[in-house]
């Protein structure tokens, strides 16, 4: 067993890792450390009240930290960083940053598993990739490291309310968003550097905010002479070993992967036109489910620990 500390818990993200965490093999309740300074004291289910019943100690200072094996980033953009400056962290403790602090630092693994497993399984230091950059990549990323992608990759991706963060927000408010599409970020997306690093390429980004709650599609369009079944097979060998990345017969839905790690993605030929549909949910294998992912990677153990969990289609 192994003991966590996650800080910045009483945000969506931490909320959803110590949620997976109680159900997993090798951590567990006992093992948790629920750090947030501004709810200190507090009961971690009076503000994660999914976890009534199921959890039942409280919010600590980070002053209590200390003998932990993996300590999950769970805070703001910048504050990541911040942290990490001031903290005593003994050099063999794992550290996955869910923040965009450290995705392009040199001295920190990229945490996309299908892309960077090897270099994983023996870092201390692991930058969670952005909900955006992970749905976008996983769709093209068989392409782009067989030097398919040649010209311009068009992208809109939408995605739910929870991707905005706890912190309500005129866009994030109920009535703003209800029955309601908006574009925002056009072409400057902060993810682009990170997808870009990744890829080899830049797409034009058009991010939107959709009106649901959890989940992220992104449509790629792109132009190639590769037939449609050239494409689907090329895209069936690169992932036929990752546990969460699927390829399918259509072209999904958000509702099929919501509350799972996965990454559902389908394809579609128009004439020389290329469509590829992404879906993940965007707390899950967008954010904490592919912390825990990288967790068991780095730790050693099953990577599908604490992530087998079935779609709320219904």
């Amino acid at each position: 067993m192994i003991r966590v500390a996650v800080i910045g818990a009483a945000g969506y993200t931490g909320g959803e890792v110590i949620r997976l965490l109680l159900h997993h093999p090798e951590v567990g309740h006992r093992n948790i450390l629920s750090v947030s300074t501004s709810h200190a004291g507090r009961p971690v289910s009076s503000v994660h009240q999914d976890l009534v019943g199921e959890f039942d100690t409280s919010f600590v200072n980070d002053e209590t930290l200390s003998d932990v094996d993996v300590v999950f980033l769970c805070q703001g953009h910048g504050k990541s960083r911040e942290w990490i400056v001031r903290a005593e962290l003994h050099e063999s403790v794992i550290v996955i940053d869910l923040s965009a602090d450290h995705r392009l630092a040199a001295s920190w693994c990229y945490g996309l598993p299908e892309k960077t497993r090897d270099a994983i399984r023996t870092s201390k230091r692991i930058a969670n990739p952005g909900c955006f950059a992970t749905c976008i990549e996983l769709g093209l990323l068989p392409l782009a490291e067989n030097g398919r992608i040649v010209g311009d990759v068009h992208t809109q991706a939408t995605t739910g309310s929870t991707g905005a963060g706890q912190a309500p927000s005129e866009t994030t408010h109920f009535s703003w968003r209800s029955s309601n599409l908006g574009v925002y970020k056009a072409f400057t997306h902060q993810h682009l550097d990170e997808i870009s690093m990744t890829l080899g390429i830049k797409p034009v980004l058009i991010p939107l905010r959709g009106s649901f709650t959890r989940g992220i599609l992104s449509a790629s369009v792109l132009r190639t002479e590769l037939d449609a079944s050239d494409v689907h097979a090329l895209f069936v060998r690169r992932y036929a070993d990752q546990p969460f990345t699927h390829i399918v017969d259509d072209l999904p839905d958000v509702k099929r992967v919501v509350n799972t790690n996965k990454c559902l993605i389908g394809i579609e030929k128009h004439g020389d036109h290329l469509l590829i549909v992404s879906v993940i949910d965007n707390l899950l294998k967008g954010a904490s489910g592919q912390a825990v992912q990288n967790m068991n990677i780095a730790c050693g153990f099953d990577e599908r620990s604490g992530l087998d969990l079935k779609s709320s289609v219904y």
